[in-house]
């Protein structure tokens, strides 16, 4: 076999093409993004995780405004929990 023939060539070329549609296989089979035509990355849609991240979003946002409440409600009772032993002592003061 002459290695510098066109059989030797053509079979580079084979090679180099069969080892790009294995491993092109393998990424997409696993869900891996994969480059098209102008080397941009394509990758698979998931509508169900798609759906299922927009619900998690939403769910996210409800619980920092509950959240955020909470916290408004629990400086309203430390401040009346502060408050209380001043005016407490300030009657005392006052009937003595």
């Amino acid at each position: 076999m002459s290695w510098g023939g066109p059989a030797f060539v053509i079979a580079i070329i084979a090679l180099s093409y069969g080892a790009w549609i294995a491993t092109t296989w393998i990424r997409s089979r696993h869900g891996y993004p994969i480059e098209n035509e102008w080397g941009g990355m394509v990758s698979k849609s998931d509508l169900m995780a798609e759906r299922k991240i927009e619900l998690l979003t939403n769910e996210n946002a409800k619980l920092t405004d509950k959240i955020g409440r909470l916290e408004e409600r629990i400086a309203v009772l430390e401040r009346i929990a502060t408050d209380a032993p001043a005016r407490l002592s300030a009657e005392i003061e006052r009937l003595k």
